[in-house]
């Protein structure tokens, strides 16, 4: 049985594929709404042991194959956007526990970055 389900994993694979400037965007906004309910909504997010762990490996494994890319746009944007990509994976992996407000908070960023996100009732 797979940990991630399809909605999660397809999740990864569109945030990790954005253009560096997007991922920047995403990052920015993200830091942007901490002091608006995103500190209190990403701590909302219980994923498992083997959920964490399965998305932090993947991003990683993605986002590491650009650190060049991403680099050449902002210093230290690999990490900005591996942290960006995981807090918005789990609260996809778990958004039907998050409230719509919590989802919204947490997704927001990759909204705000153009992207489409999956329906909290996917």
């Amino acid at each position: 049985m797979p940990v991630l389900d399809s909605v999660t994993t397809d999740f990864i694979a569109r945030a990790t594929a954005l253009p560096p400037a997007e991922l920047a965007t995403a990052f920015d906004r993200a830091v942007g709404l901490r002091k608006e309910g995103g500190k209190e909504a990403s701590r909302a997010v219980r994923t498992s042991a083997s959920q964490n762990s399965t998305i932090d490996h993947t991003v990683r494994e993605n986002l590491r194959e650009r650190l060049d890319e991403l680099s050449e746009h902002r210093q230290y944007l690999l990490s900005d956007a591996i942290a960006a990509c995981v807090i918005a994976a789990g609260a996809v992996c778990k958004r039907a526990k998050l409230t719509d407000e919590q989802y919204r908070i947490l997704l927001d960023p990759f909204v705000t970055a153009g992207m489409d996100v999956p329906p909290r009732d996917a």
